[in-house]
Parts: structure tokens; C-alpha cells; sequence
């Protein structure tokens, strides 16, 4: 395909004087709405202000605040100065903020009234020069209204494949996250490589209820809606009630989502007190959707319900199920457009047949430059030849639609056999006594690991746990089967939704010991 040698605001932004008055993001707790001509002259506002203020092309500014429609000013405004976003998450404590200034080298920071207390204390241990705050000047902050410059004044900006124009912070399995180097060509890439497979359309509305800071928010929802011209309502944060208020209200189209939501859509009694009729197509990603549950979604919607993949280190989209094509239950579909993909056997490194499970390889245009300041990583995550080695585990079927099988390093080892937790999860969801469900492997003497569940108990029923294990052993062969069941209030997920099993196994260990 051909991508345009530009920078990704001129791409993504390219139509916003024609599209003038349109409603670009609308605020959805309060209304208030950016327009297309608005958001163009605040992006070029903030990056000349941003100049003026001695940032330069190469930069680093830290957005450090829930979905607002600044998070697009900030973005495209950081982007037009020649300057990268570190997009933090919102729920950071002082220490991993921290962390994420100093490895990014963030000179300013910007942030909302209620984040104040953790961004000085983490900007002033990492030695930030200047934090700056959405709506009114706080004590230690410069409002975002007095950053803006004229937007005459907005420097030219030269890009190349290697200019850098964004930081999401990838949080991994183990230790603390890294810096993802994306580039403006890696997310033009994938902006044209989604859109080719799935199309968003000018007269599209989509709720912006995932994360803008994570790729899978900022690139799907807030990215594709704005180069194609739709409108995003976005939340500051998930709450169902007010979800499903605002797809009704304004008439959405297009819902972007995570199987935690997903599974509120199936089970939830607030769906049925709600017209979601607008709804045209739920896509899910960043965490495998169960085929059952998907069903569930699509019966009760009366929708398209689809899932896609994709990494942080993918821009994010390699893989997708087209609307206009088959959905294959439980698929994440085909490679998108000028995307390679191997699945290799995780011992021998050698390519496996068709419908064995093995690791996951990717490469395209849309694979990141590298990580932030850490060779190693770079080097063992993508290999000499271009590969991305994903760390999932997958399958191909005869007809070219892949499945996410598991995480590589998650697999439950009993008695040699590899137990995928994600595949007993996708079953015990769906009895009627579970809200919500996380498998991991604990020690055992005699089998090495065995398969534990740790369950949120659907409100007003008693789980009967050998019941449990019971309705979970018919549906898999022996080795898969579930030997303990533990309750617990909450199953602990990252921002995008997916299950941090690394969080029960720690706390088995710290319990065992």
C-alpha cells in the first residue's frame, strides 16, 4: 500500500478545515465539544507555544490525564512541534509516573486539577521543568490556556521514517514498562492499514470509553475518528450506566471494546433499559473474547460483534475479522495489508503445520522502532530478520483466520502438559454464578502446576465451587481441568483490560511463603 510521507497530525487532520464546524470530540459527562476547525488551530496553538517555550523537535512531553477532548489537542499539538507524547496511564502512583518521566526524559508535563498531588511529587523527583494543568492555573502549574501561542506561529515540521512521534509505555509480564518508539510513519502506516480493512465513516459517531493514553484507544478510536471525519464521544473513565446513556444519546455507531465490557453487554439487566439500536458494530480487542460470550453480545445487541489483535509495539492492529467478511467465532481474523506473519514452535524455532499452536511472529510496517533506551529488550523482542516475536501463542486455521491461543510465558505447565489459563477462563465465564474469572498455575508436588481459579461471584448467588470445577471439566480433556477455586472481590486488569494474572501469582507466592 502507499503510505504519505508526512507527519501524522497533517495526516490525520488533513480534512479539518473542510469539515469546519463539525463536532470532532464532545465531552460526554458534560457536553462541551472541540470542533474540527477548533481542534486544528489549538493543535497549532500548542505547538507554537510549546516552541516559544524552548521545546524542540525530539522532546518529550508526558500526558498524564484521563479522555478529554485536550487529549487530542495535547497529542497533535506535541506531534506538530516535532516533539513525542509519552501517554501515562491515568491510575499511576508518584513512583511509576516517575519512572516513566525520567525514562522518557519528559521536559513538560501536562495534567488535570485532580491528578495534581502525584504529578508534583513524581515531576519534581524527576525534574520536569513544567507542569502544566487542563482549565484553571493551580499552585505549581501553568493553566494550558496560557501555553497556547499563536497558531501562525506553529513551527514547519520536517519528518523522516525514523521521527519519532509517540511513547506509550508497554506493560509487559514482568518488570517495569518500557517505552515503545513509534513512529509517524509506523501509525500513518496503521491508520491506512485499519481503515483498508475496517472503514470508519465521516457519518460514524464512536464512544471513546477506552483509554486515549493506551495505543488500542489512541490510534482505533481517537486516531481513525478523526482522519475519517467522525465524531468520538469520549469518557473520562468506565461507567456502564453512563456508557450506555451515551450511546443511546448521541446515536453511536461504532463501539470499541474490551472483553470486560464486552461481558457487561452480555450479563448486565442496565443493557435492556437502554436503546442501543445505533449500534452497528462492536469490535473487541486487546485481550481474547471468548466465542460463546461474542455470541452472547451479538444475540442480545443485535450487532456485528468482531475482535481484532494487536500490540503496543504493532502501533497497535496487525490482525482483524472484516465486517464484510466471515466472522469466524472466536477468531481474531487475517493480517491486515502488507502484514507478514509466522507461527513458530516455541522450543525448535521452526515454522509449524497448519492449525498447531506456536508463537506468534509479525512483521510490517507498523512494528516500532524499538524500546526506549533498552537495547536488550529490543533485541530479544525482534529478531535480526524483522520479526516481532509476540509472545502469544496461536493458531492458523485452513482458511487464514488466526486464534489467540495464550500468553507464552502464562501457560500452566501440568505434568509437561501446556494449559492455556485464557481457554478455561473463556469457559467458566459463562456459568451462571460467574461475573468474572482469572486462571493461573500453582505449585504442586506431584503435577509441577495445576489450573486455579480465582472468581468474582455473580451478585445474590452462592458459588458452589466443586460445581464449578465440575462444569469446567466437561468441556476440556483432563490435563485442562480447574482443581482449585478461590473467591476474590475483583479480578486485578491493566487499563485495557487485560487480566494481570502476574498480580494472583505474586500473591500465591507471598502466601505460600
Amino acid at each position: 500500500m502507499d503510505y504519505p510521507e508526512t507527519d501524522v497530525t497533517s495526516f490525520v487532520l488533513e480534512r479539518a478545515e473542510e469539515l469546519g464546524d463539525k463536532p470532532a470530540l464532545i465531552d460526554g459527562p458534560t457536553g462541551r465539544t472541540i470542533t474540527y476547525a477548533e481542534l486544528d488551530q489549538a493543535t497549532k496553538a500548542l505547538a507554537a507555544g510549546l516552541a516559544a517555550r524552548g521545546f524542540e523537535p525530539g522532546d518529550s512531553l508526558c500526558v498524564y490525564m484521563p479522555n478529554l477532548p485536550e487529549y487530542a489537542v495535547a497529542f497533535h499539538g506535541v506531534a506538530r512541534a516535532g516533539g513525542m507524547a509519552s501517554t501515562a496511564n491515568p491510575l499511576y502512583t508518584p513512583r511509576e509516573l516517575q519512572h516513566q518521566l525520567e525514562d522518557s526524559g519528559s521536559k513538560f508535563l501536562l495534567t488535570i486539577p485532580q491528578f495534581m498531588d502525584t504529578a508534583k511529587k513524581a515531576a519534581e523527583a524527576a525534574g520536569v521543568e513544567e507542569i502544566f494543568v487542563v482549565g484553571e492555573a493551580e499552585d505549581g502549574a501553568t493553566a494550558l490556556s496560557d501555553l497556547m501561542g499563536d497558531p501562525a506561529d506553529a513551527p514547519e515540521l520536517d519528518v523522516s521514517d525514523d521521527t519519532l512521534a509517540v511513547l506509550p509505555y508497554s506493560s509487559g509480564t514482568t518488570g517495569m514498562p518500557k517505552g515503545v518508539m513509534l513512529t509517524h510513519r509506523n501509525l500513518i502506516a496503521n491508520l491506512i492499514q485499519i481503515q483498508e480493512a475496517f472503514a470508519i465513516e465521516e457519518k460514524d459517531t464512536l464512544v471513546g470509553v477506552l483509554p486515549f493514553f493506551h495505543i488500542y484507544g489512541q490510534t482505533v478510536i481517537m486516531n481513525q475518528g478523526l482522519r475519517a471525519g467522525s465524531t468520538i464521544v469520549s469518557m473520562p473513565r468506565f461507567d456502564l450506566e453512563q456508557f450506555l446513556d451515551l450511546i443511546q444519546e448521541h446515536k453511536v455507531s461504532l463501539a470499541y471494546v474490551v472483553p470486560p465490557i464486552a461481558l457487561a453487554l452480555a450479563k448486565h439487566p442496565a443493557v435492556d433499559e437502554r436503546d442501543l439500536s445505533s449500534l452497528t458494530t462492536i469490535m473487541s480487542g486487546a485481550a481474547p473474547l471468548g466465542a460463546e460470550l461474542a455470541d452472547k453480545v451479538a444475540q442480545r445487541l443485535d450487532c456485528n460483534v468482531i475482535q481484532g489483535y494487536g500490540m503496543t509495539e504493532t502501533s497497535p492492529v496487525t490482525h482483524i475479522i472484516r465486517p464484510d467478511g466471515e466472522n469466524r467465532a472466536g477468531s481474531i481474523g487475517a493480517e491486515l495489508a502488507d502484514t507478514e506473519c509466522r507461527i513458530i514452535d516455541v522450543e525448535s524455532g521452526e515454522d509449524v503445520e497448519e492449525g498447531e499452536r506456536g508463537e506468534l511472529l509479525i512483521r510490517g510496517p507498523q512494528v516500532m522502532a524499538g524500546y526506549l533506551n533498552n537495547d536488550e529488550a529490543t533485541s530479544s523482542t525482534i529478531d535480526e530478520d524483522g520479526w516481532l516475536h509476540t509472545g502469544d501463542i496461536a493458531t492458523r486455521d485452513e482458511d487464514g483466520f488466526y486464534f489467540i491461543v495464550d500468553r507464552l510465558k502464562e501457560l500452566i505447565k501440568y505434568k509437561g502438559f501446556q494449559v492455556p489459563p485464557a481457554e478455561l477462563e473463556s469457559i467458566l465465564i459463562n456459568h451462571a454464578d460467574v461475573a468474572d474469572v482469572a486462571v493461573i498455575g500453582v505449585p504442586d508436588e506431584d503435577a509441577g502446576e495445576i489450573p486455579k481459579a480465582f472468581v468474582v461471584v455473580a451478585e445474590g448467588k452462592d458459588l458452589d465451587h466443586d460445581a464449578l470445577m465440575a462444569y469446567g471439566a466437561e468441556q476440556v480433556s483432563p490435563q485442562k481441568k480447574v482443581r482449585l477455586v478461590e473467591e476474590i472481590d475483583e479480578i486485578p486488569k491493566s487499563a485495557s483490560g487485560k487480566i494481570l494474572r502476574r498480580v494472583l501469582m505474586d500473591r500465591e507466592k507471598e502466601e505460600a511463603s
